[in-house]
């Protein structure tokens, strides 16, 4: 089994390419294939000590999910099946897509609101992202002036995509024990 698992939730395909892109990166000793959280077990998620999770942020703020209009369902509807899980000694690592010129009152919300429940619940996440280069109003994402993981906006920076992620998968490399 893979020692990194690599879940997302989507709802235009968006996060799903990056969470690929990420995986391609790596072999399977090292990696699990990307995998929707609406094809994923608890069992199967508790099962990795590392974890990598992506999420697209839907409308005013709101996580993937059935009420979105995500088809097969997504963070919505997992969280809670993780409600009473200990995430003690795992370390997770987050990114998220947002769109700052359409949704400025509420970027990334998403990513900050997966980072708030897996704290909660005692897993260690790595990976903060600066928040300069970004134009937006506020984001629930936002801890200590940094973003709470990579944040990319298809949108609008599309081409700063590649550098920001190989940036930021290079910043977590030791605590995942990735190569750089």
């Amino acid at each position: 089994m893979a020692r990194i698992g690599l879940f997302f939730s989507s709802s235009t395909g968006n996060t799903r390419r990056i969470a690929k892109a990420i995986k391609k990166r790596y072999d399977d000793d090292t990696m699990a294939d990307a995998l929707n959280v609406n094809k994923a077990t608890p069992e199967l998620f508790a099962s990795y000590s590392h974890l990598i999770l992506g999420s697209s942020t839907l409308g005013a703020g709101r996580l993937p999910g059935l009420e979105t209009d995500c088809m097969g369902g997504g963070w919505e509807e997992f969280l809670p099946q993780l409600a009473e899980a200990d995430f003690t000694g795992k370390t997770i690592a987050l990114f998220g897509l947002g769109n700052q010129d359409k949704y400025p009152d509420e970027f990334v919300d998403a990513l900050g609101i997966l980072y708030q429940f897996f704290v909660a619940r005692g897993a260690k996440v790595v990976g903060q992202w600066p928040a300069d280069g970004y134009d937006f109003i506020a984001s629930k994402a936002l801890v200590d002036d940094e973003f709470v993981g990579l944040v990319l906006d298809q949108e609008n920076q599309k081409l700063l995509t590649d550098a920001r992620l190989a940036a930021w998968l290079k910043q977590i490399a030791a605590d995942f024990d990735l190569p750089e």
